[in-house]
């Protein structure tokens, strides 16, 4: 089993930027923050709330800093720490193998990655995490399951994950999992499945693969400032009527292996210019580098990347 801390590790290490937050929304549906990188998303969390700590606070604190928050457990800090995750991981999504998903005719645009993949799933026992708005539509093509949170009608509470996972075919985890620290087990159990980890929750990060993944169904923002309004004016489904669409990015060891080596070669030039930056500050001065924190950063993920990458590569050319 993988330490289940691991995830948010890597994802707060990636998302470990000076970068100022430029604004943060915090609607009934979705949360968003933005950066100069561009827009992250999380769900919101489902619990009311009259008062929090912090907010006229957040604008002009460091990306790195609210990142951090993914970690909490409190749901509307590990929210604001989602968003802020994914816009700082903004500009390296989605991946160039990735591919859009367009609504069809069968299931409304919000459900559009159930539509791709239907011709796939007749018949086959199909278990979603999480009440999708339209899904029952979903249920006349497959044999469908879903898990609930807050279950209604022909849904199931939380426990019944550890009966339902392991026995489907196809599993599609809500993105906001990852958000409220369900997301490790849930995986482990669908690990027999196929997973997708689907919504505008989800961050491109091929290391999600580790955790039994096999694809991302996230979003790439089309047209921000509708996003924004939508967001902040309550919508939900909304945003997918144009300010964002879906993507799909397979994580088989072929596509995987070419996200990686991009990765690898990013993070690499960054830590070669923020080096050459110390060394040039320490030729002039004697106190702590500035950047010091997000170089260390950059070596971890550095090594995190080449974990991930030398067994792909090894189990390639073994097999050419």
């Amino acid at each position: 089993m993988i330490n289940p801390r691991a995830i948010y590790e890597s994802l707060i290490d990636y998302a470990s930027l000076p970068d100022p937050v430029r604004e943060v929304v915090i609607g009934p549906i979705w949360t968003l923050c933005r950066t100069d990188r561009g827009i992250g998303l999380a769900m919101s969390p489902q619990i009311p709330t009259r008062t929090l700590e912090w907010p006229g606070t957040l604008c002009g604190r460091p990306v790195s800093e609210l990142a951090a928050w993914l970690a909490e457990w409190e749901p509307y800090q590990a929210a604001v720490g989602m968003a802020a995750t994914n816009a700082a991981l903004a500009d390296l999504s989605p991946p160039p193998e990735s591919i859009p998903v367009t609504p069809g005719s069968l299931l409304p645009p919000n459900l559009s990655v159930f539509e791709h993949f239907l011709p796939e799933l007749a018949g086959k026992r199909v278990v979603v995490v999480g009440r999708y708005p339209g899904l029952a539509r979903l249920g006349e093509h497959c044999r469908l399951s879903v898990l609930e949170r807050s279950p209604g009608f022909d849904d199931f509470p939380d426990p019944a994950c550890e009966f339902l996972l392991p026995e489907a075919d196809w599993v599609f985890l809500t993105g906001s999992s990852l958000t409220n620290k369900t997301f490790p087990r849930l995986a482990e159990l669908s690990r027999s499945a196929r997973s997708v980890l689907m919504g505008p929750t989800v961050p491109w990060l091929p290391e999600l693969a580790d955790f039994g993944i096999d694809v991302l169904a996230g979003v790439e923002v089309v047209d921000p400032e509708a996003l924004r309004r939508t967001v902040a004016e309550g919508g939900g489904v909304r945003i997918f009527d144009g300010p964002v669409g879906y993507r799909l990015a397979e994580l088989g060891s072929a596509h995987r292996l070419e996200w990686l080596k991009q990765r690898i070669a990013r993070v690499f030039a960054e830590k070669e210019r923020l080096s050459a930056l110390m060394d040039q500050w320490y030729r002039e001065r004697s106190e702590r580098f500035p950047e010091f924190d997000r170089l260390e950063s950059a070596h971890r993920r550095l090594s995190r990347l080449d974990s991930a990458y030398k067994p792909l590569w090894d189990a390639r050319q073994a097999g050419s």
